[in-house]
């Protein structure tokens, strides 16, 4: 092997090395600002403020499939995924003008929404074999069973709250 092509292995391995060792860094959720400036030009009032986050969702480990004794085929034949998102903190806010029928009553009405965590399941199947396990007292002829077929509801979880507020 030529001196060059084990420099550009190690160059590779290095840069592979350090690629493996930096952790990416994984955002909760990503901030979003809507620009609403064509609002105030087009129809000539004042346009809201809006920011928000879009949520980034990361997925775990599939539900893992259990054999129980009797059973040719594992529960849940379809595995249940768990799949959590963090709602990011939103803020809508707007302008109130003469709120009591006079300029210096002008306000701000705002409608908030902080960051809250949303877990939630994907649905499973749950499917029975239609033949039983082999029978010894059937010469080892499996028996014929009543088929089962079931699902996992989906799931989720959360808190999300909001505040409305006057100022």
């Amino acid at each position: 092997m030529k001196m060059t092509a084990r420099g550009s292995i190690a160059a590779l391995m290095t840069c592979m090395a350090a690629a493996g060792a930096a952790s990416p860094a994984v955002a909760d959720s990503v901030p979003v600002g809507v620009p609403l400036e064509a609002v105030e030009t087009t129809l000539g009032v004042p346009a809201p403020h809006l920011a928000t986050g879009v949520p980034v969702p990361l997925v775990g480990a599939p539900e893992a499939p259990r054999f129980h004794q009797g059973d040719l085929l594992p529960t849940p034949l379809l595995p249940v995924v768990p799949i959590a998102a963090d709602l990011g903190a939103t803020r809508v806010a707007s302008a109130v003008p003469n709120l009591m029928g006079e300029p210096e009553t002008d306000g701000e009405g705002s409608l908030e929404s902080p960051a809250t965590t949303l877990i939630t399941r994907t649905p499973g199947a749950v499917v029975g074999a239609p033949l039983t396990m082999p029978d010894a007292s059937n010469n080892g002829v499996p028996n014929l069973a009543v088929p089962k077929l079931g699902l996992a509801a989906p799931d989720v979880i959360g808190t999300p709250t909001a505040l409305l507020g006057l100022r």
